[in-house]
């Protein structure tokens, strides 16, 4: 296959990159750490820079003609010989937990590894383990959500050199569209979790009033996400679900609930420290077994999709929904909407019946 020679450039913050493809994916280096390099152009000054970027595609275009890839080159020191099944698996599984990846989805992921290699022993891995562990969630939803996790662990051992795919041919199981139910009458529910709990009280507001998730977006609020007149939440993408920065407003009847404390602290632990991730799923667990106007159905969330709806009958603005719920396009506020059975279609859309007298 013929290597193309790397290209030298320059991004507007006047870093120095070399960027080149490798079966057919584009790569971007700023310094040679990914090639064993030790020429790093950005920590010399502006002028050099640009000196010492050629000197790193030389190099790049040398370890491109080796006919090694990046992901062998990452691995290589980890890869021995006679490796098994299990241990490509293994290699796989610590690569994905040095990833940026969220607590929940690492304790997945170990957690999955675990349950397959009970399964594994020393033999090579097969469709039959994997289906193994698969068939005792007898929910789809559970199913599909574990195989999401084999395939991201698989395919990663792929890379660093296992040559079976056991994950051919078994596919996601289809699953029924499921509806968190709304309240249709939202102060009632709202005074009786205030007399159960004030901190659960308020996540509900919030949820409701802010369209914020509450187990990890409102949870792990502090004060310094406030604006000074707390009208406003100021999110980075790291701590919500969409992974952009979003500026979120604050209703009155929430800034009325809220006193406000130390900026490093947490808004309902009043400590720097938030309250464990469990927190709120614990305290809704314990209201829903005492409740007396909960419906069937209805859930936390239910509180954010009381809002969505609230807002788009209010408004008739897909573009205004996507921004308030933070959803990263519009067809996930559309499929958000499917869900809530909004409808989408009135009487003055359906068919009408021709007078057969003037036909």
């Amino acid at each position: 296959m013929k290597v193309i020679y790397p290209r030298v450039k320059v991004n507007s913050a006047r870093r120095v990159y070399v960027t080149f493809y490798q079966n057919n994916k584009r790569y971007r280096l700023f310094n040679g750490s990914k090639i064993n390099s030790e020429i790093y152009p950005n920590s010399y000054p502006i002028a050099k820079r640009m000196e010492m970027g050629n000197l790193l595609a030389s190099e790049v275009y040398q370890f491109l003609i080796s006919d090694l890839t990046l992901e062998q080159l990452k691995v290589s020191n980890l890869i021995k010989p006679n490796m098994t099944d299990k241990d490509y698996l293994t290699v796989a599984l610590n690569n994905k937990l040095k990833e940026n990846y969220t607590k929940k989805y690492k304790e997945m992921l170990q957690f999955i590894f675990n349950k397959l290699i009970d399964k594994l022993n020393d033999s090579p891995i097969q469709s039959l383990h994997i289906e193994g562990v698969l068939n005792k969630y007898n929910s789809e939803s559970s199913y599909n959500t574990y195989r999401l996790r084999l395939c991201s662990l698989i395919n990663e051992a792929i890379k660093i050199g296992m040559t079976s795919n056991p994950m051919q041919g078994i596919k996601s199981k289809k699953t029924n569209a499921q509806m968190h139910k709304c309240y249709n009458e939202l102060q009632p529910v709202l005074d009786e979790i205030k007399a159960y709990n004030f901190n659960l009280y308020q996540c509900c507001l919030m949820t409701y009033g802010c369209l914020l998730r509450p187990h990890r977006e409102i949870r792990e609020l502090t004060w310094s996400d406030f604006s000074d007149d707390l009208k406003y939440i100021h999110l980075s993408g790291n701590r919500n679900k969409s992974g952009r920065n979003r500026i979120v407003p604050v209703p009155s009847y929430v800034r009325g609930i809220l006193v406000k404390g130390n900026p490093k602290d947490n808004i309902f632990s009043g400590k720097p420290q938030p309250l464990n991730q469990d927190y709120f799923k614990t305290l809704w667990s314990r209201f829903k077994r005492q409740s007396n106007l909960l419906e069937l159905g209805q859930t936390l969330y239910s509180f954010r999709h009381s809002g969505a709806i609230e807002i788009f009958k209010r408004t008739g603005s897909i573009t205004k929904l996507q921004k308030a719920m933070g959803h990263s396009s519009i067809n996930v506020s559309l499929t958000y909407l499917r869900g809530l059975e909004i409808a989408e279609l009135t009487e003055s859309d359906m068919p009408r019946v021709l007078d057969i007298n003037n036909i």
